[in-house]
This record gives C-alpha cells, structure tokens and sequence, in this order.
C-alpha cells in the first residue's frame, strides 16, 4: 500500500495515481482519509508526507494554515508552485523541523509504516502539537495485506498501533478505513488473483529476502496485477469512488487503521 518516503517516480503502484485508471480503488481508498480529516481538522495543521498532495485541497479548507514536509524534493517543489499559500519543506523525518507546540492538528496517512524509528515519529507529532492538540493517522490494517510490501519496515495490527500512541497521546481512538459491497468485491478479487501470483513463490522468498532485493519484482507485479483486475473488470474499477469507502470503529477488520489522537 502507499506511500511517499523513498525516491523513485512519483507515480508507482505504491503512490497510486488519480490518472491511472488500474490505480483508482487505491487512489479513492487513499483519498477517503483526507475527506475524512476535512471535517476534523482546524487552526494551524501540518501534514508529514504530503507525497503529490492528493488531499490538500481537502485540507485546506478548514484549516487556518497548511504546512507540509515529504521526502520527495521535485514533488515538493511542484507543490510550492502550485499551492503559493503553503509551507513545504523536504527532508528526512523523524525528527520534524518545527518548534514545540506549534500545529492545533497533525496529518499523516500512509505513513509510519514506512519509517523505522516509529516510535520517535509519534513522539515529534505529539512534540510539535499544541495543548490537546489533534493528531489523524493511517496505516495499512496488517491483517488485511495480500502480500508483504518491500517498502514497508511494518504494518500494524489495531492493538498494535493503539498500544504504542498511547505512549505519546493522552487519548487515543482507534477507527478504520473499510468499503462497501463494491469495494469488497474488488479486494476479493485481488486476494485471489495476488494468492495465484505468489502460489510461485514455493520457498517464501517474500519474507526471507531483503526488502530492497524485492522492491523491484514487487513493483512490476503489482503493476501488471492491477492492470489484469482492471481488463477483467473494467467498469468496477474505474466506478470505485471515494464513498465508498466507510469510516468503521471495527478496525480490526478494516482496510486500513484510521488513528485519532489528542495530545
């Protein structure tokens, strides 16, 4: 699943684009969190990994401010360009490169489960927080993942992820990202077509070679597996939108871990 802290083209199955078409159940199920957090955030906001800025329109909305930090250099250039009023930065993170208690709300989706220090990450978000301050957070629900990803250090079980926030927040809600009929349908079809992919896999080289050896032929079957969902399925794939996908306080069976959390 998605998301944004490496270097490479911007726009691989990892960071799902709106313009691809074989892309569109990932970009909708990405773009849910943000129509999510448009009717949470305010005041001065940040979000850590901005990737393309798939959501800053949403965002910045209701938010007084809107600051960004992403990895990504030439994709936060772009962003500067086209959003005058933001505040991007680029670099590594953690740590963040703002004062303390400086944001009523923090964002990050798609996130933390690219990052090997995840328990700094949590603590810098929480840092840079104002007093009772918000902080929204998603991450693939592990129980749910077809396949391990390369460019993830971990996924997250909700107990997981609540049991570690709760050493940084003072509350913390644990919801999820889950779909409809439509949405299910979809997924179960790539459960089956990825399970027929990796039934080559006889010795379990997924789990035992490096990530980095992996990262390749991940991409390229990922690739090539969304374009035949997307051949077999035409119409459900490209009619997928983002209501589609529900909020749902069952997160252990949900697509992905949506945290709420106040400092």
């Amino acid at each position: 699943m998605p998301h944004k802290f490496f270097t490479m083209a911007v726009y691989t199955t990892e960071i799902a684009s709106e313009t691809i078409t074989s892309d569109n159940p990932i970009h909708q199920r990405l773009l849910k969190a943000y129509v999510l957090a448009a009717d949470q955030v305010y005041g001065d906001l940040l979000e850590v990994g901005c990737g393309e800025g798939r959501g800053i329109t949403w965002l910045t909305q209701k938010s007084k401010s809107y600051s960004a930090i992403d990895k990504i250099a030439e994709v936060v250039e772009g962003l500067k360009k086209k959003y005058p009023a933001g505040n991007f930065q680029s670099g590594n993170i953690p740590p963040l490169p703002y004062a303390d208690n400086s944001f009523d709300c923090v964002v990050s989706f798609q996130v933390i489960e690219h990052i090997a220090d995840d328990a700094s990450y949590l603590k810098e978000i929480s840092r840079v927080l104002r007093p009772n301050g918000l902080a929204l957070i998603t991450t693939p629900n592990r129980p749910m993942s077809l396949s391990r990803n390369p460019w993830h250090e971990r996924e997250y079980t909700a107990d997981e992820l609540t049991a570690l926030a709760k050493k940084y927040f003072s509350n913390v809600i644990m919801n999820g990202i889950t779909g409809n009929e439509k949405v299910m349908q979809y997924h179960e079809r790539n459960r089956v077509s990825v399970n027929k992919i990796m039934r080559w896999d006889i010795f379990d080289l997924q789990h035992k070679l490096p990530a980095a050896v992996l990262r390749v032929p991940y991409e390229m079957l990922n690739r090539l597996n969304r374009n035949k969902l997307k051949e077999a399925a035409d119409e459900l794939v490209a009619s997928i939108r983002h209501e589609d996908y529900l909020l749902t306080d069952n997160a252990a069976s949900a697509l992905d871990l949506f945290l709420i959390a106040k400092k």
